[in-house]
């Protein structure tokens, strides 16, 4: 059975969606999966060793030149890539209209949410089987259950695997006890403040840990040049592809990130990973995995770098009790 799972976006929203394949692939062998996703995260989906053919969209960039011939040429061979692959059945595991809407170009049988479970309601319109999932249920969840739905088994939900492992590639000087802080997020109220990202890598130091940053823009190159120059130790990486940043990460000893994509890749990863929320509820979306936390600021409060030290210690040491054990076994 060949099926296309669609979940375009956004970064954290794609790994949310990897326990679910590995549930599949435990009770369903005989299925083979393929992706549509945003060209940005293509690289994200390639990190999982069962998928085969991945496919790119760019409906963020379509949007800004919807009247381009360029898009629509894009446009016509996604669809006829999607036509020409022959699937059986295509999973639309993000409850959008515009997911709905490629998951169509496919011409087969399309699965998803059903009307009071989708994201966006009108999707829907565009499936052939709907499942009923509860829509206060962490997404990882809710995906793990739409699978299982739509494919004939029943996930156990007591273990989370993501089943992807770092890349290869990397960049000399950031191996060895490391920890990487993950600073840069999209909305200003997500960001915590410089001083505090700053206390913190003197913390690790005190620990004996190399605290490393990077960035992706100018307004994140400002911070982690400062967080550089009040700690001369710290590991200033420049801007790079993503699969070296995700290398990076990988094999880090500890991640201390903001509300973003990568702090989910930590965790994915099996990164002990302390999030640091201060405008979001991460009860639905937040980071899971075998070693993650999420630090949660009270309303008019803070996050203190003094708990974030002291709660990645914590999973450091949770981490290193595992793997005893593991070793005893």
């Amino acid at each position: 059975m060949n099926v296309l799972i669609v979940k375009t976006s956004s970064m954290g929203d794609v790994i949310h969606t990897f326990p679910a394949i590995e549930d599949a692939r435990r009770h369903r062998p005989d299925v083979s999966f393929d992706w549509c996703v945003e060209e940005a995260f293509a690289g994200i989906v390639a990190l999982h060793p069962a998928i085969g053919t991945i496919h790119t969209v760019a409906i963020r960039r379509w949007r800004k030149r919807l009247f381009n011939s360029d898009t629509w040429h894009e446009a016509g061979r996604l669809r006829r890539a999607l036509r020409a692959a022959g699937y059986d059945l295509v999973i639309d595991a993000q409850g959008l209209l515009k997911s709905a809407v490629v998951a169509k170009q496919a011409a087969a049988p399309v699965a998803g949410f059903d009307r009071a479970s989708a994201r966006e309601p009108s999707a829907t319109l565009f499936y052939d089987h709907r499942y009923g999932v509860p829509r206060d249920l962490h997404a990882i969840e809710r995906t793990r259950r739409l699978f299982g739905l739509a494919l004939g088994y029943q996930p156990d939900l007591s273990g989370l695997q993501s089943g992807i492992v770092p890349p290869a590639d990397g960049l000399a000087g950031t191996s060895g006890n490391t920890a990487f802080l993950l600073h840069g997020t999209s909305r200003e109220d997500k960001k915590w403040p410089v001083k505090d990202w700053i206390e913190t890598a003197g913390l690790l130091l005190e620990r004996k840990m190399t605290p490393v940053v990077t960035w992706s823009n100018e307004p994140e190159k400002a911070v982690a040049e400062a967080i550089a120059r009040a700690v001369p130790q710290a590991v200033l990486v420049p801007k790079s592809p993503l699969a070296v940043i995700a290398a990076i990460i990988g094999r880090s000893a500890l991640v201390i990130g903001a509300d973003t994509g990568l702090t989910h890749l930590a965790s994915a990863f099996g990164v002990p990973t302390v999030a640091i929320f201060l405008a979001t509820e991460p009860g639905l979306t937040g980071p899971r995995g075998p070693y993650a936390s999420t630090l949660l600021a009270a309303p008019g409060g803070r996050v203190t770098p003094a708990e974030a030290a002291a709660e990645a210690e914590r999973l450091i040491g949770l981490q290193a009790l595992g793997r005893a054990g593991a070793d005893r076994d």
